[in-house]
């Protein structure tokens, strides 16, 4: 034990000295002269990379003393994260290629378009956009960006030249500024002087929720396609200015791995990927292994991950004509760490990033007209195989939803067009205004296929990130995929938000269907400003004008504003709304009328959500981002670790989120209930349901599907119950429009996203059962059988109630990666209306 603890200790002082003595030319190539007229990265931050980690402050200072001493780079800045910091792209090329770059651009582009057999690509430079760190605890590719960035700018000699000469360089290096920032802050306040190495010390367990996610605590890593975040809008906007031929996603995973390189398991890979891509994958995956082989650094490839799911940024590349490449180093996750393979260290780990981003330039640049060509092929080959009709999505009753869809279409460079008048189409209306057409035959046809399509069949039952995500689903829009393109109207450059229908002035009330998107956003305005307002519980018609379930009343008697004032102030909430707020004359109509008790008086909600240690940050981020961004209604975040000192009086509803383990004690549960008896309403999410009915919350009893493995071996076993996961699929789900969990949908069925194996079997009542799996509920993704078969005829919601209080469930998330528009509005509805179920 003596002698052990003897060579750690000796150990930890040669990773200090190391640390100390660390110096540029353990990461660099050999016998290569660098110009002394560029910063390197200890002349400007203070210290070699690799001794600190780089908080983003400080790489954003080195990129611009970069770009102002290097004629090889420029820089601008794309816009800001939520933080108010820099989205930087540094575009890095030869002097020569920089006094053409438009020109490079323009090619580029048009070899994506139908003149591209005109294009000579014989002196065109490749273009790879290399991205890093897009987890901001995972920071070895950052870091090894100061590195690249400098070599990249300061290198001489006839290797670099003919390098810059053949390529463009989208140089992003840093995809997740708020989470690069926050992790950097806490690996560099832990560490010692004395190295620590080991795992359980404080350096290499980050508190609550990491650094892996951005501000609103998003996976950065799954937003490429959905594109709701400022980040991914940023690199979105760059990369169809480009369509690079290839980029690269530099990653960390678990410190007892080695290095991953793609291809991943080519079974996995989506179908609308052409096998080329996977085979030209590989042919560049032999530039990583020989340059990884030169400095003695394990890796492997084709043993996990995958291609499938086309919002991850290695992945698509692949639906938009280039290669997308991910690598996965073993984290030190501090500055070093006892593992596996030995005592890895932060250097290390930036070395491997290094020296994985120049093999790439550097296959990029051996199969440079390979690749070009590729590009090439895969637009003129999705024209030819693409369809002559198109998509037709929309809601004749809610413009923002689908105007939110052709906004995430907009981005893309997919184009849409208006409806020369309003269709009716299998049973469905779209309503001109409210609807667009997509054809099925332009450029991006593949890219619209995979948002579009409904997909069931699959060869692999495995996946690494979700099976499905079909847009017009998501959104809750009506859409078919075989409309004739006779019915387009007029292309749709840039869509806009639908103009509000002003109200005129009444001295009676005003009324707001509960339909639009963000109907929510405008009511709470109005009960904030201390104004009365009422939700009807049936339909009824008024004026020539039909009113559904959940229409919102606003009187104009014994308001704190007087009729001009609330007229004006309500003129204002639809315009800022992009909703119609109608005037009424009488309140005598066909139905409840608006004296009714069938009225129920509403009242502001204010609304804490649990987040700290046990609760999973994605699905808490997603409430947060969604009060605060899209609804600006404030949300207290309550920490778990504070609970017993929280006044929970403050609130009338708090949201308990999916937990990772056991968030709450069965002492906090039984403060909860005393909360929920005087009144508050508790509203839970996916397994917060196995919280509730062990605390007795709510009587559920759940639907079990039994796996039993036979013939099954045990090298197959881990596969097996991988199978048996919901890693994301949509399901269809019948639902009760008198119900007020309902109210603001049109149709009596919704598309819910689910990736829970937590099935709860109705209520012996119907009534209580105001959302129902359909028999046959699967729409598009994978699930098992024995899964469906459980699944089928559960309900993904509940509510009871406590003494004076309430209690709701949801198995599914609701508001899944913030682009799951179409069931937000049964999280506000739970709020808002809790006290009417």
């Amino acid at each position: 034990m003596k002698y052990i603890f003897t060579v750690l200790i000796g150990l930890v002082s040669l990773i200090s000295l190391a640390q100390n003595n660390l110096s540029l030319e353990y990461y660099l190539p050999k016998n290569t002269t660098y110009n002394p007229a560029i910063p390197t990265p200890q002349s400007v931050l203070g210290f070699v990379p690799g001794k600190w980690h780089v908080s983003h402050d400080k790489l954003v200072s080195y990129m611009k003393a970069l770009a102002k001493a290097s004629p090889r780079i420029t820089i601008e800045d794309r816009g800001k994260t939520f933080e108010d910091r820099s989205i930087l792209l540094l575009t890095i090329t030869s002097e020569k290629n920089h006094q053409n770059l438009q020109e490079i651009q323009q090619k580029h582009i048009q070899l994506t378009e139908g003149n591209s057999n005109s294009i000579d690509i014989e002196n065109l430079p490749i273009v790879v956009y290399q991205g890093f760190s897009i987890h901001g605890n995972e920071p070895s590719g950052a870091n090894a960006g100061l590195v690249a960035a400098y070599y990249l700018a300061a290198a001489q000699g006839p290797k670099i030249e003919e390098l810059l000469n053949n390529t463009v360089i989208l140089f992003d290096p840093s995809l997740n500024p708020d989470g690069l920032q926050r992790f950097a802050y806490w690996a560099n306040t832990n560490k010692s002087k004395n190295i620590s190495t080991d795992p359980q010390d404080r350096e290499y367990r980050e508190v609550w929720p990491g650094g892996r996610t951005n501000h609103y605590w998003f996976d950065m890593n799954r937003d490429w396609l959905p594109v709701q975040l400022p980040e991914s809008r940023a690199r979105i906007t760059t990369f169809h200015k480009w369509y690079p031929n290839v980029l690269t996603d530099h990653h960390e995973m678990g410190s007892n791995s080695t290095f991953f390189f793609q291809p991943g398991i080519q079974s996995r890979t989506h179908p609308l990927t052409p096998k080329l891509n996977q085979e030209l994958t590989k042919k560049i995956a032999n530039y990583h292994a020989k340059a990884l082989d030169n400095i003695g650094s394990l890796y492997y490839t084709e043993e996990n991950f995958d291609d499938f799911y086309y919002g991850k940024g290695s992945t698509f590349p692949d639906i938009n004509g280039g290669i997308g490449i991910l690598f996965e180093q073993g984290s030190s996750r501090g500055h070093a760490q006892e593992t596996d393979n030995g005592l890895l260290t932060f250097p290390f780990t930036i070395r491997n990033q290094f020296t994985a981003a120049f093999s790439t330039l550097e296959a990029a640049k051996s199969m440079r007209k390979e690749l070009l060509n590729y590009k090439r092929n895969f637009y003129n080959n999705a024209r030819k195989e693409a369809e002559k009709d198109a998509y037709i999505f929309g809601n004749e009753k809610d413009a923002a939803s689908t105007f939110h869809l052709a906004e995430i279409l907009n981005r893309h460079k997919i184009k849409l067009y208006n409806l020369k008048q309003d269709i009716s189409n299998q049973g469905k209306t779209f309503k001109k205004g409210y609807s667009f057409i997509v054809p099925k035959n332009q450029k991006q046809s593949r890219l619209i296929k995979a948002i579009f399509e409904k997909r069931t069949k699959f060869q692999d039952s495995l996946f690494y990130d979700i099976s499905a995500w079909t847009f017009p689903l998501a959104f809750n829009l009506d859409y078919t995929d075989q409309i004739s393109t006779s019915a387009i109207g007029e292309e749709i450059s840039d869509p806009k938000p639908r103009d509000a229908k002003q109200p005129s002035k009444s001295n009676y009330g005003y009324l707001m269907q509960w339909h639009e998107y963000y109907s929510p956003k405008a009511l709470y305005q109005i009960l904030k400003n201390g104004l009365r307002a009422k939700v009807g519980m049936k339909p009824f018609s008024l004026e020539q004008n039909n009113y559904d379930y959940g229409t919102i009343l606003i009187p104009v008697q014994n308001q704190k504003l007087n009729p001009d004032e609330l007229h004006n102030f309500l003129q204002n909430v639809a315009s800022d709304n992009h909703i119609d707020i109608t005037n009424v004359s009488t309140g005598l109509t066909k139905g409840i009328d608006l004296g009714s008790n069938q009225f129920r008086a509403l009242s502001l909600p204010k609304i804490g959500l649990f987040t700290g240690n046990g609760i999973t940050p994605y699905d808490s981020g997603e409430i947060w981002h969604l009060m605060d961004q899209r609804y600006d209604i404030p949300i207290t975040k309550l920490n778990t670790q504070n609970f017993n000192r929280l006044d929970l009086s403050r609130y009338t509803h708090i949201i308990l989120p999916n937990s990772w383990g056991q968030s709450l004690t069965k002492d906090q549960a039984e403060k909860l209930k005393k909360w929920i008896t005087s009144g508050g309403t508790l509203i839970g999410y996916r397994n917060a349901a196995q919280f509730f009915k062990n605390n007795e919350l709510m009587k559920i009893e759940f639907a079990k599907s039994e796996h039993d493995a036979k013939n099954i071996s045990f090298e197959q076993k881990q596969d097996f119950y991988g199978a048996q996961v919901i890693g994301g699929a949509i399901f269809e789900a019948q639902i009760d429009r008198s119900h007020p969990i309902n109210f603001g949908y049109k149709n009596d069925k919704i598309s819910m996203f689910r990736n829970t194996t937590l099935f709860v079997k109705p209520d012996k009542q119907s009534y209580n059962n105001p959302i129902k799996y359909t028999k046959k509920p699967l729409l598009s993704g994978y699930i098992s059988k024995k899964n469906l078969d459980s699944l089928s005829g559960t309900v993904p919601f509940r509510h009871n109630t406590l003494g004076k209080g309430n209690i709701i469930l949801f198995t599914d998330n609701t508001n899944f990666r913030a682009f799951w528009y179409g069931t937000n509005k049964l999280l506000m509805n739970a709020i808002f209306f809790s006290e009417e179920m």
